[in-house]
């Protein structure tokens, strides 16, 4: 149950802040008599703030801590819609309408909010014309935006847990909170710092029976995070006093391990994290720690299989590109870059991601459908490019769709050299079949369930597998199986996913390069011609053709993504950088053009680059929500 609490001096500033964000600058005076009508509010978290059905009496605006709105459903069950941070507006509809409340919001973690009720909010329109503009502006804005994606809320204190013997806890936090002071001020905490502000040795694992100093910690903690952007809350390396109020007061949690060691659960988690209040689950996110000349990680869906995670990180501490990467993450910085799907012509794709490395920017997130699945495994990978675009180059020697079904069954194409390509591929980048899970960098590749008639975004399960679910063509390859259903080609749902990558956590800028032809090609004859007359059409030089129509294979290929194509103009707005890349002269099966592609691509992304003219460090610094 919410409660009322005395008003928060050191909070009043970043409640003004949030104010004007929310109203605009308004006058001093109607500040001052919307402040006098506010009411502070405290929740613990796992408490309930609102519930779906109940009159709309008030609405919120939180200052400190996390909530989270659920909505139930006619089958009774709860689906979480959103998630909102400090300075975000809660309930401000029912301000106007006498609607019930439509969702259930609880908060996820201790926090604390202003409650505004409908008869104050009354007395404000009467007595403030400004705050009532304000006020109506806001409303009509949350109307018209009602509809669109709305992303996970900024984590503003983050804890750093061990869940392995040995981690070195304190050096991590130091270089995280260095990186993560690109995107604004950061403060590392243990309980060393909560002892010294106090001026109490002992404080921050004292005894859970003392009211007065419980509340005087929390006190500090909401100062710390009223001051700053990010607070970084270290833990210590067991289940102390300290780490039980570290897990409670989490906006998002790392769990750090040695990769090299057991995947056990540790007494953290089983101690502190597994007994919290029921909906006081702050997202937990498993960071697996490598050596740096390790290869490539290995075995981490058992590690994934011990604990519910929302995500995984892998990292080589060693390398301060890893941790930057983490940071951006942490921060909601880092880049996704998406390859669409484009038979032979996806070759383009690794010129472009040359061009891209020459400028610096670094790529957090991967993912792409069909062709632009495996393009998209090289760049995961994080081997140097050069020897990626080899082992392509040396892979795709081979004709991946000569070897035709002579008796097609269920395909025109055998699919086997295309298995024996991918395989081939694997082996020379890994050494061994390896799971989406242990690429470097975080990745998915979009297939379709013919089974259950929808997209299918892969993010666990083998690689090699899972590639060639995302590449075979409907009627053209055959399908996989996995999991007990038909997968084909992303294509037919969606070839170029820039809408998946959005929903990736930590993603705040899209990088995409669309192999998608914008002009149509014209017929200038009325019927198609019957198979002798093409036959004939096709024995003459190309440039002397009369027909020009695409081939059997070429047409097959093209039909499964009409539906995708269609999609093109929402996923190009979707995009902070967009990449085309003019190749219609390009064949879709014409694997042999592997460096003239390439080069066509890196051309592409050069032109792209100089028009538009930002700095690197520009395009990775995403605009804080």
């Amino acid at each position: 149950m919410s409660q009322t609490s005395a008003r928060s001096p050191h909070l009043d500033p970043l409640l003004v802040r949030y104010l004007n964000d929310f109203l605009g600058e308004i006058e001093p005076a109607a500040m001052s008599l919307l402040l006098s009508q506010l009411e502070w509010v405290e929740v613990a978290g796992g408490e309930t703030l609102i519930r779906q059905g109940d009159p709309g009496d008030a609405m919120y605006l939180s200052v400190s801590g996390r909530l989270r709105a659920y909505v139930h459903g006619d089958d009774g069950v709860p689906r979480m819609v959103r998630e909102m941070g400090r300075g975000q507006i809660i309930g401000e509809m029912s301000l106007y309408t006498d609607a019930p409340r439509s969702a259930t919001v609880v908060a996820i973690r201790d926090s604390v909010l202003v409650r505004l009720d409908k008869s104050q909010f009354h007395a404000l329109l009467a007595h403030s014309p400004q705050v009532s503009m304000a006020l109506t502006r806001q409303i009509i804005s949350r109307l018209q935006t009602e509809h669109q994606r709305n992303p996970l809320a900024l984590p503003v204190t983050i804890g750093l847990f061990p869940i392995t013997d040995g981690i070195d806890l304190a050096g991590l936090g130091v270089r995280l909170a260095e990186a993560m002071s690109l995107y604004g001020k950061v403060r590392l905490v243990d309980a060393a710092a909560i002892d010294r502000e106090l001026g109490q040795p002992g404080a921050a694992n004292g005894g859970a029976e003392d009211a007065e100093l419980n509340r005087r910690i929390a006190l500090l903690l909401d100062e710390i995070e009223a001051a700053n952007d990010f607070v970084l809350l270290l833990s210590d390396p067991t289940p102390t006093p300290w780490t039980q109020r570290c897990s409670r007061h989490c906006d998002e949690i790392l769990l750090f391990a040695d990769a090299t060691q057991a995947p056990a659960i540790h007494p953290i988690e089983s101690h502190c994290l597994a007994n919290r209040p029921k909906h006081a689950e702050a997202a937990e996110v498993l960071v697996l720690l490598h050596p740096a000349d390790q290869a490539c990680p290995a075995g981490t869906r058992h590690w994934l299989a011990r604990r519910a995670v929302a995500d995984h990180v892998h990292i080589r501490p060693e390398l301060d590109r890893d941790i930057g990467r983490l940071a951006r993450i942490q921060c909601r910085a880092a880049i996704g870059l998406v390859l669409a799907g484009g038979g032979a012509r996806g070759f383009a794709h690794l010129g472009i991601v040359k061009a891209l490395q020459e400028r610096g920017v670094e790529i957090d997130y991967v993912g792409g459908t069909s062709i632009g699945a495996v393009m998209a495994t090289l760049v995961a990978c994080d081997q140097p490019l050069p020897r990626a675009i080899e082992v392509a180059r040396k892979a795709f020697r081979t004709n991946p769709t000569s070897d035709f079904n002579w008796l097609p069954m269920l395909s025109l194409i055998k699919g086997q050299r295309l298995r024996g390509i991918i395989k081939g591929a694997m082996d020379e980048l890994f050494g061994r079949e390896i799971d989406i899970e242990d690429l470097w960098k975080n990745y998915f590749c979009v297939a379709t369930n013919y089974s259950q008639a929808r997209e299918q975004p892969l993010h666990h399960g083998k690689l090699e597998k899972s590639l060639r679910a995302s590449i075979s063509i409907p009627g053209a390859l055959p399908p996989v199986i996995i999991d007990g259903d038909l997968l084909c080609d992303g294509g037919t749902f969606n070839n170029f996913p820039v809408d998946v990558m959005q929903g990736m956590r930590g993603v705040g800028k899209v990088i995409g390069i669309d192999l998608n032809f914008k002009k149509p090609r014209r017929m200038d004859f009325d019927e198609v011609p019957g198979t002798w007359a093409l036959l004939r059409d096709r024995l003459v030089p190309r440039s002397r053709r009369r027909y020009r129509l695409p081939s059997l294979s070429a047409y097959l290929m093209n039909v499964t993504i009409l539906y995708s194509m269609s999609r093109q103009r929402d996923a190009q707005r979707r995009t902070d950088l967009y990449f085309n890349p003019p190749l219609e002269r390009v064949g879709l099966l014409q694997w042999s053009k592997f460096d003239q592609i390439v080069e066509q691509g890196y051309a592409h992304a050069q032109q792209v680059l100089a028009e538009f003219g930002a700095e690197p460090l520009a395009l990775m610094q995403a605009t804080r929500r």
